[in-house]
């Protein structure tokens, strides 16, 4: 007979304090942008240079996920969600404070370190905390709802902090986020920690990090160079080696760092597969319509923010229907296929942006349509990526849904940003006259390169589309396995 839940009367207060966490988490990926202008103009460091403000922390978050999620099923989930908040604080405050490029970018990869401690550990306190499963779609719907829109606010309060304070302050702004998470950690959660302790698998931890590592620093040098330097092609068959290297290694261990049961559940796996996917095109497309938006129609850093709002507005709404109306209708296969139509289809309206489109008319519904169907993607795949896992699983399971996210969103950006440069080069040529490249011709290219990526993005959900309809199984009331077992022994 499994023990009583711990968490049970103060589980809606949990999700709260859980909530801020990960909106810390996800919003941390965009808030700097905004501000990059700012601290670069402050930090005097160039444009070249700019890009490893957010690949330290991309480097790092993706690459220690993993083993972030294996010591929370290991120590138990709320130090470890406690650890990772202090220590995301603290290299957050040293970021705000920097006084050089490099003490900038070393905040910035400590922060994602313990970003990858903490995100699994609380993705994975409430996979344990909501047993019910009317209640856990709900508490599940508002943790999608936040990873789905948890970007564009970034951006919006990214704007704010920049024009109304400065630019340090998208830094400090988590050192309150983190206080908030501590107190209601202390105060409201338990331990839970499994009785006996495996051994740490540190082949498998040592192939994946390296290999993580070696794919988004890869992704990220052909953006900077080209697919074909050397460096980059040695560095992405790296990525090869070890993430095959890794597979090999779970298989046969007794311990596996990723167990193989995690994945190979075709709800979990479609799930993880949506997320990376939806990963890949959104980050990407956010840091391209904020150019758009600041550089070509002229917008304020705050107005930008603002701009994504009514896309936030309808990934909260279309998340709360879909949890608590669809998805124990439907099941996930038709809101996770008709979600990625539906992002498809706001890229494809993005692909006709010119130097003289409009925000109402261009713009604004394409992130409409983007909204909803990222609300019906991430509230449901969320929710069924850790449905039915064994709950001494639970933290490395969580962990493999941001690391899906993370990976996918750094993997994903780097290279529609070095198709969007590749097209816009074209076209900048293409257009050469006696003149040579002027200011008109070189912001014309510029946004024919956007255009070129959102027409990657939209295929590429497309593919996703077509991926959730094969993958995941038909009817209402399919669901990932249910694992019956023992709770992990409680300690205070």
């Amino acid at each position: 007979m499994n023990p009583p839940n711990p968490h049970h009367e103060r589980r809606w207060r949990i999700l709260f304090v859980l909530g801020i966490a990960q909106l810390m988490v996800v919003l941390d990926a965009t808030i700097v942008n905004v501000a990059l202008p700012s601290a670069q103009h402050a930090l005097h460091f160039s444009n070249a240079d700019r890009q490893w403000i957010v690949t330290a922390y991309a480097l790092s978050f993706g690459s220690l996920l993993l083993l972030g999620g294996r010591i929370s099923d290991l120590f138990g989930r709320k130090w470890t969600f406690i650890g990772g908040l202090i220590g995301f604080a603290a290299a957050s405050a040293a970021g705000g404070a920097a006084r050089s490029f490099e003490m900038f970018v070393a905040a910035r990869a400590v922060q994602g370190a313990f970003g990858a401690l903490l995100a699994p550990a609380a993705l994975s306190l409430l996979t344990t905390t909501f047993t019910d499963p009317a209640e856990r779609t709900k508490a599940f719907g508002v943790y999608g709802a936040i990873a789905g829109s948890g970007a564009s606010i970034g951006l919006l309060l990214g704007g704010i902090l920049t024009t109304t304070l400065d630019w340090r302050f998208t830094m400090f702004v988590n050192v309150g986020f983190a206080l908030l998470g501590v107190v209601g950690a202390l105060a409201l959660i338990h331990n839970q920690r499994p009785a006996t302790r495996p051994r740490l698998d540190l082949p498998g931890v040592l192939t994946v990090s390296a290999g993580l590592f070696a794919l988004v620093f890869g992704f990220n040098h052909a953006e900077t160079t080209s697919w074909g330097n050397p460096e980059t092609i040695g560095f992405l068959a790296a990525a090869v080696a070890l993430l095959g290297a890794f597979g090999a290694i779970e298989s046969r261990v007794a311990g596996p760092l990723l167990p193989p049961r995690v994945i190979t559940d075709r709800h979990r796996g479609a799930s993880f597969a949506a997320i990376g996917i939806v990963g890949a095109t959104v980050f990407g497309v956010f840091l391209f319509l904020t150019y758009f938006l600041q550089q070509d129609l002229g917008y304020s850093p705050l107005l930008s923010g603002v701009a994504f709002l009514p896309m936030t507005a309808m990934v909260v709404l279309t998340a709360a229907i879909a949890t608590i109306r669809l998805q124990g209708r439907f099941g996930p296969r038709p809101l996770v296929t008709g979600g990625m139509i539906l992002s498809a289809a706001g890229m494809l309206l993005l692909t006709r942006l010119s130097m003289h489109s409009s925000y109402s008319a261009t713009v604004l519904p394409s992130l409409v349509l983007l909204g909803i169907g990222l609300g019906l993607i991430m509230s449901t795949a969320v929710n069924n990526a850790t449905r039915g896992v064994d709950p001494g699983d639970a933290g490395v399971a969580s962990a493999t849904v941001t690391a899906a996210q993370q990976v996918g969103g750094s993997v994903g950006t780097a290279l529609l940003s070095t198709l969007a440069a590749s097209a816009a080069t074209a076209a900048v040529h293409a257009g050469l006259g006696v003149a040579g490249p002027t200011p008109a011709l070189i912001a014309a290219a510029t946004v024919h390169g956007y255009t070129v990526a959102f027409g990657w993005a939209a295929g590429i959900l497309a593919f996703g589309a077509i991926l959730a309809a094969v993958l995941y199984p038909s009817g209402a009331n399919a669901s990932a396995t249910e694992t019956v077992g023992a709770e992990p022994a409680l300690a205070h």
